[in-house]
């Protein structure tokens, strides 16, 4: 069959829940399933997909909003591979109900997977989980990264993940409506610390050190539904890169996303 390229659909992202669908010629696949069950699948139906043929979930940590549906997915699609990290697993077992030993997979920390024409690099990140990490997605010479819940990137990971087709990148607040928000001091400092999440500003800032001549989309991720919004993000982090003199919507397109609302199917 004829390379169709790497699709991608942002199915829900925010601070109640994610859902990333990719899709190569040979596997559909998910990374993390931080909705209801039932949610996920009529995300999918929106673009036309269906549960029954996605074959992998990664899970990248084991926090509500990335692993809120797991076992309950593994449960309802036997033939459902299922990966993360070992203490991933521990820490999410208590939470996720059954799950079979046959669809258990460890997916160790700065580890490549390959699955036909899927490569996935696992890469570690910054966030106040156990064991933290996230993938890139590589087939027929495209490259896809996500990479939310940090709160911070180290040189090491931009080196793993520069110069990628597409992003799906995190500008989970703005830093003024965070620090005049109805948060607890103490919950305002988690998310602005070191495990934490990215800015709008850091976002851009890690954007603007990774992008390269392939890059062509980037989403922006896991917003607050507190102390963000759409239209803010998306000027910041586009306002920022253009005075950097960056090709906003000549060399690549920032791409919202949405917590309820699926992206469209993107072939990179």
């Amino acid at each position: 069959m004829e390379n169709e390229g790497l699709k991608v659909c942002v199915l829900a992202s925010g601070s109640t829940g994610n859902c990333t669908y990719i899709e190569t010629n040979e596997h559909k696949v998910l990374v993390d399933a931080g909705l209801s069950g039932k949610k996920i699948e009529n995300l999918m139906a929106s673009v036309g997909k269906d549960m029954q043929d996605v074959d992998s979930l990664f899970v990248t940590h084991e926090h509500s909003d990335h692993r809120k549906s797991v076992g309950i997915l593994a449960r309802r699609y036997p033939g459902l591979n299922v990966y993360a990290n070992e203490g991933t697993w521990d820490a999410m077992a208590p939470k996720i109900g059954k799950v079979a030993t046959e669809q258990k997979n460890l997916f160790a920390p700065d580890t490549t997977l390959s699955m036909g024409d899927l490569d996935v690099e696992s890469f570690t990140v910054s966030h106040d989980a156990v064991e933290p990490q996230f993938y890139a997605f590589h087939s027929g010479g495209k490259s896809f990264v996500i990479l939310t819940d940090t709160g911070y990137v180290s040189d090491h990971v931009e080196g793993v993940i520069s110069n990628a087709d597409g992003y799906l990148m995190e500008c989970n607040h703005d830093v003024e409506m965070l620090r005049m928000g109805s948060y607890s001091w103490p919950l305002k400092q988690r998310i602005l610390s070191d495990t934490g999440h990215l800015s709008n500003e850091d976002g851009a800032d890690v954007m603007m050190d990774v992008l390269g001549n392939r890059t062509k989309r980037i989403f922006l991720g896991h917003l607050s539904q507190e102390n963000n919004m759409k239209s803010l993000a998306h000027l910041t982090v586009a306002s920022i890169m253009e005075d950097h003199d960056y090709g906003v919507d000549h060399d690549f397109k920032i791409l919202d996303t949405d917590p309820e609302k699926a992206s469209g199917l993107v072939t990179l």
